[in-house]
C-alpha cells in the first residue's frame, strides 16, 4: 500500500506544481520572448484550459480503455511536454507544449483519485484522499518559491525541465505498483461518447475564456463567450440524454447528495481562490509588505492545508465524511468572516490567523467531500466521477479569479471576504439540503459511518 500511495501522491504533486510554478516565470518570459503580459499569460492559460476541458473525458476514457494504461500514457505525455517546454525556441511553441502538458495533467488528476477506490481498502480511503490532498497543497505551496530559485539559478527553462526526472519517476512507480487493468465486462462500457466529449470541451473552454479574458474588465467578448457556454451546456444535456453510452450519467447528477457535493466543491473553490488572488495585493499595497514577506505570508495557507490533510483523512475515516464536510464548511465561513472584519491595524497576524483557519478548514472539507463521493462509486464509473470532482474544483478556481477579483477591485479586502463568507454559507446550506434530501435512501450508510 505504501508504494501504491507513493505513486498516486506523485501523480497529484506534479499537476499542481505544473500550475503554480509557471506563474512566477511570467515576468521573465515577457522580455525573453519580447512579448507583452497579455501574450505570455497564455503560458498559464493554455495549461489551465487543457486541464479543465479534458479532465472529465480523461476519466471516462480511463473507465473504458483501462485506467492504468491511460494513466501511463498521460504521464508520458506530461513528461514529454515538459521537455518540449524547456526546449521551446518561441512563445508559440511554449504555449503549445504547455497545452500538451495540460492534457497529461488532466489524465493524471482524473485517474489518480479514481485509483484510490480501486487500490485502497474502504476503511482507509479517507486517509488516502487526505494524503493526495496534502501533496496537491504542497505542490501549490512550493511552486512559486521553487520556481523563483530555479529561475535565479538556471533560467526559466529549468522550471519545466524539473518535471522530466519527476515524471519518469512517476512513470516507473505507476508501471511497477499500480494494479493492472481488469477486462471490460459487457459491450456498453466499450462505447465512447465523442459528440458529448467535444461539446463539453468546447463549452468548458468558452466558460474558462469568458472568466479569464479581459483581466477583470467585462466586455462584449466575455458576454458572447458566456452565452456560448450556456448554449453549449444545454446542447450537451440534450446529447447526453439521447446517448446510448453518455460521457456523464445524468441519472447520477440527479442524486441530490452527489450533485450537492459537486456544487459545494465549486463554490468553496471559488472562495479559496480569493486568498490567492486578493491576498498578494492586500499584503503588498494595504499592509506595505516587501515581496519576500508577501511570498512567506502566501505560503502559510497552503502549508497549513498540507499539514491538515493527513490527519483530516483519519478523522473522516473515524467520524464519517458528511459530518466532517459540515465542520469544514463552518470553519471556512468563520475564517472568511474574520478576514472580512479584522482591521489592518492588527498587522500580519490579523491576516494570517484567519487565513490559516480558512485554508485548514478547506483541507478538512476537501478530504471529506472527496471521500464521501468516491467511497461507494462503482468501479466502472470511478474515472468519470473523479473527473467531475476535479472539474468542479477547477471551475470554482476560474470563477473565483474573475468574480472575487472584480469584487476586490470595487470594494477592497473586507468586502471581498464578506462576500466569500456569504458564499461559504450558501455552500453549507446546499450541503445540508443535499444530505436531507438523500437521507431516506442513505440511512443505512449514515449509520455505518457513525459506528
Amino acid at each position: 500500500m505504501v508504494k501504491v500511495m507513493a505513486s498516486l501522491a506523485l501523480l497529484m504533486l506534479l499537476p499542481s506544481l505544473g500550475t503554480s510554478i509557471a506563474n512566477v516565470a511570467l515576468p521573465t518570459l515577457a522580455p525573453a520572448f519580447s512579448a507583452s503580459f497579455q501574450q505570455v499569460q497564455w503560458v498559464v492559460l493554455a495549461y489551465l484550459l487543457a486541464t479543465t476541458t479534458l479532465v472529465v473525458s480523461a476519466g471516462r476514457l480511463g473507465d473504458i480503455t483501462g485506467r492504468r494504461r491511460l494513466l501511463l500514457a498521460g504521464i508520458l505525455v506530461f513528461t514529454t511536454a515538459s521537455a518540449l517546454c524547456g526546449a521551446a525556441s518561441s512563445l508559440s511553441m511554449l504555449v503549445a507544449a504547455r497545452a500538451a502538458q495540460g492534457i497529461g495533467a488532466a489524465i493524471m488528476l482524473a485517474l489518480a483519485l479514481a485509483f484510490v477506490g480501486e487500490a485502497i481498502s474502504k476503511p482507509r480511503i479517507g486517509r488516502a484522499i487526505g494524503l493526495l490532498g496534502t501533496l496537491s497543497a504542497i505542490g501549490t505551496a512550493i511552486g512559486p518559491s521553487l520556481g523563483g530559485v530555479l529561475i535565479a539559478g538556471f533560467g526559466w527553462r529549468a522550471i519545466f525541465l524539473i518535471n522530466v526526472p519527476l515524471g519518469l519517476l512517476a512513470l516507473g512507480l505507476a508501471w511497477r505498483y499500480l494494479p493492472a487493468d481488469q477486462p471490460a465486462a459487457g459491450t456498453g462500457r466499450m462505447s465512447f461518447d465523442m459528440p458529448g466529449t467535444v461539446l463539453l470541451a468546447l463549452t468548458l473552454a468558452a466558460y474558462a475564456l469568458a472568466m479569464t479574458l479581459g483581466h477583470g474588465k467585462f466586455s462584449v467578448a466575455n458576454l458572447v463567450l458566456l452565452v456560448a457556454a450556456a448554449l453549449g451546456l444545454a446542447l450537451f444535456l440534450v446529447v447526453e440524454k439521447r446517448s446510448i453510452a453518455p460521457l456523464v450519467n445524468l441519472a447520477r447528477l440527479r442524486d441530490p447528495q452527489f450533485s450537492a457535493a459537486l456544487l459545494v466543491s465549486a463554490v468553496v473553490a471559488t472562495v479559496i481562490m480569493a486568498t490567492l488572488v486578493v491576498g498578494p495585493f492586500h499584503l503588498s499595497d494595504a499592509m506595505g509588505l516587501a515581496p519576500a514577506q508577501v511570498g512567506f505570508a502566501m505560503s502559510v495557507g497552503p502549508a497549513v492545508a498540507a499539514l491538515v490533510g493527513m490527519p483530516a483523512g483519519r478523522v473522516v475515516d473515524r467520524f464519517g465524511a458528511r459530518r466532517i464536510t459540515v465542520i469544514g464548511l463552518a470553519g471556512m465561513a468563520c475564517g472568511a468572516a474574520a478576514l472580512g472584519m479584522v482591521p489592518i491595524a492588527w498587522g500580519i497576524a490579523g491576516y494570517l490567523v484567519p487565513s490559516m483557519l480558512l485554508t485548514g478548514s478547506y483541507a478538512l472539507f476537501q478530504t471529506a467531500n472527496n471521500t464521501g463521493v468516491m467511497k461507494d462509486v462503482p468501479a466502472e464509473q470511478r474515472g468519470v466521477v473523479s473527473g467531475l470532482l476535479n472539474l468542479s474544483r477547477n471551475l470554482g478556481l476560474i470563477t473565483g479569479t474573475a468574480v472575487l477579483g472584480a469584487v476586490f477591485s470595487i470594494g477592497g479586502m473586507h468586502i471581498t471576504f464578506t462576500v466569500a463568507a456569504a458564499l461559504v454559507g450558501v455552500a453549507l446550506v446546499i450541503a445540508l439540503m443535499g444530505r436531507r434530501a438523500a437521507f431516506p435512501q442513505l440511512k443505512p450508510s449514515l449509520k455505518g459511518e457513525q459506528r
